[in-house]
């Protein structure tokens, strides 16, 4: 089956709360939606990003503005004033995000 990165399709942001990342992931074209909803699980994002997320995935659908939030628990090394990370934020994770590959749909 043929696949497509998520940069092709959607852009990204992220925020940080502490330890917690969240990541936003919004479908260029609203009709792609449904589509992201099915194959862009919580599961398949903490997979994805399991060298970063240690914590709990929690995806909230947002479905008046057609996009998604992930909520990712213990993602940032103790948070912005004790990580000794390069990225302490987390910016640079949405476009780890996006390398994420999906099954075109049909």
């Amino acid at each position: 089956m043929k696949k497509v990165k998520l940069i092709d399709i959607a852009h990204s942001r992220t925020g940080d709360k502490g330890n917690t990342l969240n990541i936003s992931l919004i479908p260029y074209k609203e009709g792609d939606y449904e589509w992201l909803s099915s194959s862009v699980t919580a599961e398949k994002v903490k997979n994805h990003l399991n060298t970063i997320i240690k914590g709990k995935v929690t995806r909230y659908d947002l479905s008046n503005i057609k996009a998604f939030n992930f909520v990712c628990e213990d993602s940032l090394m103790g948070g912005v004033t004790t990580s000794v990370a390069i990225d302490t934020h987390g910016k640079s994770i949405s476009s780890a995000l996006l390398e994420m590959e999906i099954e075109v749909k049909n």
